[in-house]
């Protein structure tokens, strides 16, 4: 019988970034300021972002091809992330996504300055 590695310990192994999430997005729900509830879907949507996104310095961008998204390491290759105005992403990576067809200049005008698209 072989022994399958899970993907958790497969990242460990290889060093790729894992997504971790937050206390602050899990229940019970700690002391302080919050953020919404994280689920099964959304930490998996999370790790998929992760694992396409670009590292620059100490953090991380990713895109779902409308709205930009930040990630922090906050353990060793423990990662979370939260969705950014587009005008916060490095100028050089978008416009590397934009030529690459990866998101269009209607949504980063749309969600420039916030990722709710709020003015």
């Amino acid at each position: 019988m072989a022994l399958s590695m899970s993907k958790s310990a497969q990242k460990k192994k290889t060093g790729s970034p894992i997504y971790g999430g937050s206390s602050k997005h899990q229940e019970p729900w700690q002391r302080g300021r919050k953020g919404s509830m994280c689920n099964k879907e959304t930490i998996a949507q999370a790790q998929l972002l992760l694992d396409a996104s670009t590292i620059d310095g100490k953090q991380r961008f990713a895109t779902d091809g409308e709205r930009a998204y930040k990630g922090a390491e906050h353990a060793p290759s423990q990662w979370h992330g939260w969705p950014v105005g587009w005008k916060e992403v490095p100028d050089a990576l978008r416009h590397q996504w934009l030529r690459e067809g990866l998101v269009k200049r209607g949504k980063l005008a749309q969600y420039w300055h916030d990722h709710a698209g709020r003015r």
